[in-house]
């Protein structure tokens, strides 16, 4: 049985952030990564897809962006050659194709079954991801077997679509920016609406997450929110990290020809059927975004505002969409994700398969999450966030060993 103090788990940006402040506090480890180093970033992403963060602003643990393009946009690819940079640069021991197949409580630590074998271990970082699995709901099983079904873990490209329209469920970042693409690609596309956040991607000519960095809004932490669940079910804001630093937003969609209606609540009997509070869901978003820029304005003392049209709703959306009749070929699911806590045989994971932790520090003796949406601060869910959370979650596990 190989001992060693700490299992990191995952090979991403926060399980490497984690390796990093290990070693600083000469705690020894391994991390063990299932695939490769940045696996999801080569093997999970969309051939298009580029970070909703400036190069700038994704910063790791002793490793600032030096390219040529700073306020650009990294592609998967990029992101995958940045983590596998940062592996090198923090000399992870990072040990690739080796398959977390359990973790559970052994004397005064934890087992972990791998494919390479059985570890013994004190603690454990959780850092395999928030994005392990698509959430879709229940009543997909009722979309007609004629239609091809897709979850944004699956889709590539427009081509390799079937003919015919598309119906893409879900209008955050992930939403918007695949039915931006299949409406460009020729294909009618229908986007269901739902609860979103609408942002401009430049504002007063800079992009709206340096005003988020440097207001302070990032900084907010996880135990100064009233309601913290419901701010980390966020949905990601409607951003695309395209060249041009165009903003995506649903008055963009409608001008590209893609068709709005609200909120898909049921499929019965092959129809879609549609919420009809489409015009309700966008003016609540549209205020929002006001009142985030004003504090924008306010932050900056300027007083003169800057006006954003309203989202445009038509008169009357359509409520029910036959998936029978030959108009809508694909589904596209962009209705979330969440981690993969399969292989965790501890008790504490809840029944909508969330992790249960305070700052990152699980609610288990020696276990500890990184790489969670608001797990210390409202920026965890980007790449420059891992610094702090990962080294306040090393701290607390440090002294957790020390005082043992």
């Amino acid at each position: 049985m190989e001992r060693v103090t700490t299992v990191v788990v995952g090979a991403g940006h926060a399980g490497l952030a984690a390796s990093h402040f290990l070693r600083g506090r000469s705690v020894d480890h391994v991390v063990l990564e299932r695939g490769e180093v940045a696996n999801s970033w080569r093997r999970e992403r969309w051939d298009s897809l580029r970070l909703l963060t400036p190069n700038w602003l994704s910063r790791l643990p002793g490793l600032d962006y030096d390219g040529p393009d700073p306020d650009g946009y990294m592609t998967s690819g990029e992101v995958a050659s940045l983590v596998s940079r940062f592996a090198r640069v923090v000399d992870a021991p990072v040990r690739t194709s080796c398959e977390v197949l359990s973790v559970r409580p052994s004397g005064d630590g934890y087992q972990v079954t791998t494919n390479q074998g059985e570890i013994e271990c004190r603690s454990v970082v959780i850092a395999s991801g928030a994005a392990n699995i698509a959430t879709t709901p229940a009543f997909r099983t009722e979309v007609p077997a004629s239609l091809t079904q897709l979850t944004p873990l699956g889709y590539r490209g427009p081509s390799e679509l079937p003919d015919g329209g598309v119906l893409v469920v879900g209008a955050s970042a992930t939403g918007v920016q695949l039915a931006a693409e299949v409406r460009r690609s020729g294909r009618p596309v229908v986007l269901s609406v739902g609860e979103h956040v609408r942002l401009p991607r430049l504002y007063r000519g800079r992009d709206i997450l340096w005003w988020m960095d440097a207001s302070g809004v990032w900084d907010q932490r996880w135990d100064e929110i009233d309601d913290l669940n419901r701010a980390r079910r966020l949905p990601s804001p409607q951003l695309i990290g395209s060249p041009a630093r165009d903003t995506l937003d649903l008055n963009t969609l409608s001008g590209l020809g893609v068709e709005l209606v609200g909120r898909l609540a049921a499929v019965r009997d092959g129809v879609a059927l549609f919420s009809g509070g489409l015009r309700n869901v966008c003016s609540l978003a549209d205020l929002k975004m006001k009142r985030l820029l004003a504090g924008f304005d306010s932050w900056a003392g300027v007083t003169d505002p800057v006006a954003f049209e309203p989202t445009a709703v038509a008169a009357s959306t359509r409520l029910q969409l036959d998936l029978r009749g030959g108009e809508i070929s694909t589904v596209i699911w962009a209705t979330g994700f969440r981690p993969d806590y399969s292989w965790l045989d501890v008790p504490i994971v809840d029944e909508k398969g969330r992790l249960r932790h305070e700052g990152g520090v699980a609610d288990a003796p020696g276990l500890y999450a990184l790489g969670l949406p608001m797990l210390r601060r409202r920026r965890s869910s980007f790449i420059n966030g891992i610094e702090d959370d990962a080294r306040a979650v090393v701290d607390h596990l440090a002294k957790e060993l020390t005082d043992y």
